[in-house]
């Protein structure tokens, strides 16, 4: 009976892992529909909604190291509970991100550099979230390879959306500008590398995620290095 009740434990672990998952690409999505839409309203509730995330964070971390300490996990159950560990750090870490989107829709008051799809980045990261969850979900190591792959085409967006940016900056005549224009300029641009950066880190967090899961599976630490 007992041993039945610890792998209740486990299954339960997984299944609000997945539950926070949820939760985080929920938050990431309406942070990037308020900084599409300019919706301060909605950013602040991305922002406010952080908390609910930060309490999952908690009691999961805390469920993690009661099975650690009470149960004293071995072999596969061992790196099932260590990689979660991992995974939701990572979660949360998204969700801070999600709420650093609704921040900037808060700061901004214009549109800057329309030929900059923030939303195709932000489509490519929800996905690769999507799928890295599932290959937790249904322990699949080849759908991990294929987030890591994705990764690159992420990284490649970014680069060029980023340089885009500093390309128009060079570009556009400074001098024929206040000096309060200029300032306003440039925090505009700041805030946008600031945008594509925190979605290539969601990126890179789904990636890890894909990572722990492998090694979860396979016991096999290839993606994590």
């Amino acid at each position: 009976m007992a041993r039945k009740s610890y792998q209740q434990q486990l299954a339960d672990l997984q299944e609000n892992v997945l539950y926070m998952s949820e939760v985080v690409m929920e938050r990431l999505r309406l942070g990037l529909n308020a900084l599409e839409q300019k919706d301060r309203e909605l950013a602040r509730e991305v922002i406010e909604g952080d908390d609910e995330v930060n309490e999952l964070y908690l009691k999961l971390e805390q469920d993690c190291i009661d099975l650690f300490a009470l149960q004293q996990p071995v072999a596969s159950d061992l790196r099932m509970i260590a990689a979660t560990f991992k995974i939701i750090t990572d979660l949360e870490r998204i969700a801070d991100l999600a709420v650093n989107l609704g921040e900037y829709t808060l700061a901004a008051d214009r549109d800057m550099f329309p030929e900059v799809d923030i939303q195709e980045l932000g489509n490519v990261t929800l996905e690769m979230m999507e799928s890295t969850m599932d290959a937790y979900a249904d322990e699949d190591t080849e759908a991990c390879y294929a987030v890591a792959d994705r990764d690159d085409h992420l990284d490649q967006l970014c680069e060029r959306a980023s340089a885009l940016v500093v390309r128009d900056l060079i570009e556009t005549e400074l001098e024929e500008n206040t000096e309060e224009e200029v300032e306003r300029l440039l925090q505009d641009v700041s805030r946008l590398l600031l945008t594509i950066r925190d979605l290539e880190r969601v990126g890179d967090h789904a990636v890890n995620i894909a990572a722990r899961t492998f090694y979860m599976v396979e016991n096999d630490d290839e993606l994590i290095y």
